[in-house]
């Protein structure tokens, strides 16, 4: 199961988070985030993207200026969940015409539409780029 999602910067800040049946004080969350940063920060290139922190274990992979990590539970296969992570990127790069740091900060509704139509409590429901975007164009044609 899926416990967490975020997406992270070079410099550290989280630009995106989506938390699955983790009740953490805010403060809690802060201080989580900037340890996974650190970590994610410091691995390099021959380092392998999934590793163990605390009670999860932890997938990442970095796209441009981005890091796209996931939280989950030693039950989920490991190379699913940096499927996930791919299908996602791919997904956000179709919507958006080349995704990037800006498009995330300016569309966070968008992003969060998106990882939902993808990822129900924490479990991963649906992949497909065609069916996960079918909603989210829906939605821009009513609201123009």
């Amino acid at each position: 199961m899926l416990r967490f999602f975020l997406l992270i910067n070079k410099q550290g800040q989280t630009r995106f988070s989506r938390y699955y049946n983790i009740h953490l004080q805010s403060e809690e969350r802060v201080l989580m985030e900037a340890d996974i940063s650190r970590k994610c920060l410091k691995r390099g290139d021959s380092q392998c993207s999934i590793f163990e922190f605390r009670e999860y274990k932890l997938a990442f992979r970095r796209y441009a200026s981005l890091f796209f990590v996931i939280g989950f539970d030693e039950e989920e296969n490991h190379l699913a969940i940096l499927e996930l992570v791919q299908a996602y990127v791919e997904i956000l790069n179709a919507y958006f015409d080349n995704v990037c740091e800006l498009d995330i900060m300016f569309n966070i509704e968008k992003v969060h539409v998106i990882l939902e139509e993808m990822v129900l409590n924490g479990r991963i429901v649906e992949t497909n780029k065609n069916n996960v975007l079918a909603p989210v164009l829906e939605m821009d044609k009513t609201s123009k």
